[in-house]
């Protein structure tokens, strides 16, 4: 059976990316339709406004870890804000490579869980190599991958986002039409049954 691909662009180091996480995996239960996890960095200043001049820019971004904590704990989620601005580069890289030896799941999962907590540095190549081998691949291969292939890789996933048009994250793209945040699961959901897609 064909399936129908749609496409989550997301970021680990966005609480709404984790939060979208497992209503894109139920999508591939209740539909026909396969999803492609596609990350993409973001530039949380140009989506969010400054986060360091003014006190109604801080109030808005504290505010929106505020809502993502309270839809996380209704999920049995855990959302810590994190103490800092962090690159997702690396981690990036290791999705990428789990993507394609098809732990991406179990790879995404442990670190989505453990950045949230506070106990994992996304940033740190030891870190991110444990995780590669905690879901059995090579991170001996990981770390060559990283510094190899890994760069363009990701380049050509920033080079989709830009041709869809996507500015920040978690974006659903069905059938070329964008859906932004976690929040618009609902109308990705009609959408996919207007399409007659519904399993």
């Amino acid at each position: 059976m064909t399936l129908f691909e749609i496409k989550l662009y997301f970021a680990y180091t966005s609480p709404y990316s984790y939060l979208a996480m497992q209503p894109a995996y139920d999508l591939e239960l209740s539909h026909r339709v396969r999803v492609r996890f596609i990350p993409y960095g973001v530039n949380i200043r140009k989506v969010y406004g400054p986060l360091d001049r003014e006190d109604a820019d801080r109030r808005k971004v504290r505010y929106l870890y505020i809502d993502a904590r309270r839809i996380a704990k209704e999920r049995g989620l855990v959302i810590y804000p994190p103490k800092k601005i962090f690159s997702a580069r690396l981690a990036f890289y290791g999705g990428l490579y789990a993507a394609k030896n098809q732990q991406f799941r179990p790879y995404s999962d442990r670190v989505f869980d453990r950045f949230w907590k506070q106990e994992l540095d996304v940033e740190n190549r030891d870190a991110i190599s444990a995780i590669v081998a905690e879901v059995g691949l090579d991170s001996a291969e990981f770390v060559r991958y990283a510094d190899t292939e890994a760069h363009a890789d990701l380049e050509a996933c920033f080079a989709e986002a830009d041709r869809d048009k996507v500015f920040g994250v978690p974006t659903f793209i069905v059938g070329g039409e964008p859906f932004w945040g976690e929040d618009r699961i609902e109308w990705v959901i009609r959408k996919l049954d207007a399409q007659g897609l519904r399993r």
